[in-house]
């Protein structure tokens, strides 16, 4: 009896030095486990649109994979997609950042549909002719995340409001009103109407989407221009296109709560690109009109 006692005595004490031998070994601070708190798990194969420069120096629609869920956190993934260096293994090919490499985010924080990001200086290393296409590719980046609307831009704690090469004045508060890829084609200064039009370009045989705002003196509604523009088909002096024919023609639209219902003439534009004319109306209309669902024709496309 007094032997198996002593046998038990043993074991117990050999139990208890080898769980104060894990507890030396083991660093506290890695390792404490809390039982109430709960584990968050996030996939790794969310697509989300990213605005990215392209090999003709356009600031162009592209997608990338982001392993975070939380609007925070997702815009900081898509600030280092954007910046040369940090996000190389996630930027489609043919495409580059823009944002220069040593860049630094300081603080970021949301307030309501508002999102204020405080960079550290070296944003403003970007060369001149690159200034402004850099504010266009966070802006349109950052406000294509859900939840987010506007963005203001600090840096080492000062909101940007010109742009120190270029002069450019910005507003405080930046959303996709700010434009991209912009071109002027004025005769005035007065009834200057701004209509941003999603055209196609190609890599190898992959095509993708151009936004460019058009600055113009034209006081149709958007969605005649709109169609006006994408219906001229190849642009040798931008080398962007369309698949659109020239003989396009806008019969109706309407706007009907939450939907922009356009119809278009039947023209002679080929079955395997109505998909790529569908995505560029769709895409414009939704640049350009405060609505969440497009109908062209009886076919419905949500807008991103």
């Amino acid at each position: 009896m007094l032997k198996k006692i002593s046998i038990r005595k043993l074991l117990m004490a050999f139990a208890a030095l080898f769980a104060m031998g894990l507890i030396y070994l083991l660093p506290d601070r890695d390792y404490k486990l809390y039982p109430d708190e709960e584990l968050e798990y996030t996939s790794s194969d969310n697509k989300v649109s990213a605005f990215l420069m392209d090999k003709d120096m356009y600031v162009s629609l592209t997608e990338v994979s982001v392993s975070e869920n939380s609007t925070l956190k997702k815009a900081q993934e898509l600030i280092k997609v954007l910046t040369i260096g940090k996000g190389d293994s996630k930027l489609p090919n043919g495409f580059s950042a823009i944002i220069p490499p040593d860049t630094e985010v300081l603080s970021m924080d949301i307030d309501r549909d508002v999102l204020k990001v405080d960079f550290s200086k070296e944003l403003l290393d970007v060369e001149e002719s690159l200034e402004e296409k850099m504010i266009e590719s966070i802006v349109y980046t950052l406000t294509s995340i859900d939840g987010v609307d506007k963005i203001i831009i600090y840096v080492e704690g000062d909101i940007l409001t010109k742009l120190p090469k270029t002069k450019i004045n910005l507003p405080s508060t930046l959303d996709k009103s700010f434009g991209i890829n912009k071109e002027f084609n004025l005769t005035s200064t007065k009834d200057i109407t701004d209509v941003t039009v999603y055209f196609i370009n190609q890599i190898n045989d992959n095509y993708y989407y151009v936004p460019v705002t058009k600055y113009l003196n034209d006081s149709r509604d958007k969605i005649s221009i709109i169609v006006e523009e994408l219906s001229i088909g190849f642009n040798p002096s931008s080398n962007l296109m369309s698949f659109m024919s020239d003989d396009a023609k806008l019969v109706s639209s309407v706007l009907d709560e939450n939907t922009f219902k356009l119809e278009l003439e039947k023209n002679s534009s080929l079955d395997d690109v109505r998909d790529y004319i569908d995505k560029t109306l769709s895409l414009s209309i939704c640049a350009n009109y405060e609505v969440e669902n497009v109908k062209i024709n009886e076919e419905d496309r949500k807008c991103q």
